[in-house]
């Protein structure tokens, strides 16, 4: 069982998404018949994460959501925007990131909730959220009709770059109060 890192290296690299601990513990035990612990395995990934680490790589190794993922280092965010926006035909309208936004924020939430808040019909925002794995069904409401509630999915946080909800932004980080409109009253 000589180069496990590399198997290792082999499926952060090889994973779309974040892969957690226990897929690659799954995948070695299944792969070697033999029985692997997370303590090894968190060796080999500092080991993978020091060789990424260096300065002659372009990208490192990340844990996000409860998973490790290769992804590219932050001094080179400017050229890869670049190519973000010319492939932005998988960018997100402006409805469906307010759409997603009252998600994030207020799930588990139904349909209804969202289009209150929004004041307009939010059925083909959600639909596309859903074809992009960004929310997901999370149960039904015990309200009258049993209404569907959505949650945001772990492809949002991959998405995002956050590991859990409690690191979106705070709603009043959003707000100034030296913001007004109009005169002070007296």
């Amino acid at each position: 069982m000589e180069n496990i890192g590399q198997y290792i290296e082999a499926l952060i690299f090889a994973s779309e998404q974040g892969i957690r601990m226990e897929e690659i513990l799954y995948c070695l035990q299944a792969a070697f018949e033999h029985g692997f612990t997370a303590d090894e395995v968190n060796g080999h990934i500092d080991i993978i994460r020091a060789k990424y680490g260096e300065s002659q790589y372009a990208i490192e190794v990340v844990k996000i959501n409860n998973g490790y993922q290769f992804l590219t280092k932050k001094q080179y965010h400017p050229v890869i925007s670049l190519l973000q926006l010319q492939r932005s035909k998988k960018k997100l309208s402006q409805a469906a990131l307010e759409t997603l936004a009252i998600i994030a924020y207020k799930q588990p939430v139904t349909k209804l909730d969202v289009e209150q808040i929004r004041g307009v019909n939010c059925d083909y925002s959600i639909q596309k959220l859903l074809e992009k794995e960004l929310i997901a069904i999370t149960g039904k409401a015990e309200s009258v009709g049993k209404p569907i509630l959505y949650g945001t999915s772990s492809l949002f946080m991959d998405y995002f770059g956050i590991n859990s909800i409690t690191e979106l932004p705070q709603l009043k980080e959003f707000t100034e109060s030296t913001s007004t409109i109009g005169e002070p009253s007296e």
